[in-house]
């Protein structure tokens, strides 16, 4: 069976970009656990979340709270209003529950009492986002001739990286048996991003990655020639330093990913008429 005849086959099972969830209970487990709960960069200095039920709120990069307060103005894609926890859609509530924990840092010290970490750096802001609106730019040129099932940029919360999945369509086993693993890692894939850096790698870079992943997946010779796995990470990485040296820096990261890409589709058995769409050139329409 060729790759269009996959993708007749598999059309209707496909989740649209939203990636929002019909059913009201399922909506509510997958926002709960926080797998509906990316976000995404728009040109409009934004980044906004689909929280489920159609409700998106959207957080405005370049208007600074005053005097380092930390009041900030929130809107819905419904409403440019201002938001409260108990609602956020005109002519209805949602209920919030927020748990204070701190997730994906080091510290432990709950989010409502903590005093320590609670800085406003307005210029780190504006870098990030000056950077994620390139990075957001390669990713999503990357993305645009693929013919298979993909997701849109995503921005994730817990690192501030920016990723772009695509979809082999075939069935994979979850790293690990949890809710999250278990929704969101069940499908072969090829992950690229672009993170600004965290405890574990302290510089900004992009990164792709493969699951499932043969040993051999390591073994690849990637460009541009700064590109390098990283064990560690378990990642291919090119670091941002490197992409600002080049003299297309647009270019080259997308010459990474898609150098990464073609490598894992090989080592891991693509098909290779949608291997090759991710370069612009998709099979005939017969």
């Amino acid at each position: 069976m060729g790759f269009m005849d996959k993708l007749k086959g598999t059309a209707k099972q496909a989740v649209s970009p939203g990636g929002q969830m019909k059913e009201r209970d399922k909506i509510a487990k997958i926002n709960s656990s926080g797998v509906d709960a990316t976000a995404t960069v728009d040109s409009m200095e934004q980044v906004g979340s689909q929280i489920g039920g159609g409700k998106q709120i959207d957080f405005e990069l370049t208007v600074h709270p005053a005097d380092g307060g930390a009041d900030y103005s929130v809107a819905t894609s419904q409403a440019m209003h201002e938001v409260s926890l108990k609602g956020i859609a005109q002519g209805g509530t949602i209920a919030v529950k927020i748990d204070p924990e701190p997730q994906e840092v080091a510290w432990t010290t709950p989010l409502d009492v903590d005093t320590e970490h609670a800085t406003y750096e307005r210029q780190a802001i504006a870098d990030y986002f000056g950077m994620a609106t390139r990075a957001a730019q390669v990713l999503a040129a990357f993305r645009a001739p693929f013919r298979g099932r993909s997701t849109p940029v995503n921005a994730w919360w817990g690192s501030f990286d920016l990723a772009v999945s695509l979809f082999s369509g075939q069935p994979a086993e979850p790293p690990a048996n949890d809710f999250i693993m278990r929704n969101s890692m069940d499908a072969q894939e090829v992950a690229v991003g672009w993170w600004p850096g965290d405890a574990n790698y302290g510089k900004a870079a992009f990164y792709a990655y493969a699951h499932p992943a043969p040993d051999s997946f390591s073994d690849g010779k990637v460009s541009p020639a700064a590109a390098r796995w990283d064990a560690g990470l378990g990642q291919y990485i090119l670091d941002w330093d490197d992409i600002r040296e080049s003299d297309d820096p647009h270019a080259t990261a997308l010459e990474f990913f898609r150098s990464v890409f073609a490598h894992a589709c090989t080592v891991c058995q693509w098909d290779p008429e949608l291997a090759a769409s991710v370069d612009g050139t998709p099979p005939p329409v017969t």
